[in-house]
């Protein structure tokens, strides 16, 4: 069964108007339908990817925060700062860290205590 109607419509992929035989037509062409159908599917894809970045790039610093002693990397990684920064603070007494041979292990309540 065919339908006598006739809509003028605005492809949604495309802009261009067309002639839609159905009320809830949207594109012009099947090709349209197509194109339209994979920029969403791609625009889903990097969706997912950016937050799988994210979750990746965050996951070592969620990890670091639960610790109650850290290495210097790893507080450089915490406060943000270079280990050459972090070792001179150690150096200067302004932060007070305990060596365990060649190891340096940093009280999580004292780099805390900085921003006090």
């Amino acid at each position: 069964m065919s339908s006598n109607i006739r809509i003028n419509r605005i492809c949604q992929f495309c802009k261009i108007p067309f002639e839609a035989r159905t009320t809830v037509t949207k594109y012009c062409s099947h090709r349209c339908a197509s194109k339209a159908y994979k920029a969403r599917n791609r625009g889903q894809d990097i969706e997912r990817s950016i937050t799988e970045t994210e979750q990746t790039v965050s996951l070592p610093i969620v990890k670091i925060q639960t610790k109650d002693f850290l290495s210097v990397d790893e507080s450089a990684k915490l406060l943000g700062l270079s280990r050459w920064t972090l070792t001179r603070a150690i150096k200067e007494k302004r932060l007070k860290a305990v060596r365990f041979g060649k190891r340096i292990v940093i009280k999580r309540t004292e780099i805390d205590s900085l921003f006090l």
